[in-house]
């Protein structure tokens, strides 16, 4: 299926809502591409086997601090990222307040949750405490901004879902800036494998449990 024409450019632009607590490096992530860099409206342009798409997307950086955003930052929200910092306890723990937000404006577009900073040794959120997505139904990303870990992962996911197309991939990879750390990439594997083992488990009651 090709993806759906939209605005007045002649490839799909849709409006991407990137929101999370300060400091969780939202704006870090979207500055990552090395094109298309604008004073307030982000685009993320990538190559798809189904043609060019693009995400404007808009970053909560300055816009007030958490739970304070006006309904029309939201309006016409085309789908989502919820970013949090694992090692940021408190980044998480507000993730539903987030979650609630979008979904109280745009009722059913699709959000990936991403775990952010991976890089950081002091992980303080362990894999078996990120449950939430599975509650909402969310897809999942561990993400490193700062050393283009997963970068890519958010917008190919959203960009299946936009175009009711699984079988859509990226043709080329985006241009971006050099990593500025690296990290252990096999121990991190090793944390999302131990993420998506309790997939089929029955999740816990409650909303703090992971942090009591």
């Amino acid at each position: 299926m090709a993806l759906p024409q939209q605005q007045i450019v002649n490839y799909p632009t849709f409006k991407l809502v990137l929101v999370g607590d300060g400091g969780t490096g939202k704006t870090t992530f979207v500055k990552r591409h090395l094109t298309g860099e604008f004073e307030r409206e982000k685009y993320e342009h990538f190559y798809t086997n189904c043609g060019k798409i693009r995400f404007n997307c808009w970053d909560t950086a300055g816009q007030g601090k958490f739970g304070g955003l006006r309904d029309a930052y939201y309006t016409q929200g085309q789908c989502a990222i919820i970013m949090f910092d694992v090692t940021a306890r408190l980044t998480y723990k507000n993730v539903p307040t987030w979650h609630g937000d979008i979904t109280r404006v745009c009722e059913n577009i699709p959000i990936v949750l991403c775990g952010n900073k991976v890089d950081v040794k002091n992980r303080q959120i362990k894999a078996k405490q990120v449950i939430f997505h599975r509650k909402k139904n969310l897809q999942y990303y561990e993400i490193s901004a700062k050393s283009n870990y997963n970068f890519e992962k958010p917008f190919l996911y959203l960009a299946k879902k936009l175009a009711g197309n699984m079988n859509l991939h990226f043709v080329e990879m985006p241009a971006l800036a050099p990593p500025e750390v690296a990290f252990d990439i096999a121990a991190q594997e090793s944390i999302e494998q131990e993420i998506c083992m309790p997939a089929f488990q029955p999740l816990p009651d409650g909303d703090d449990e992971a942090f009591e």
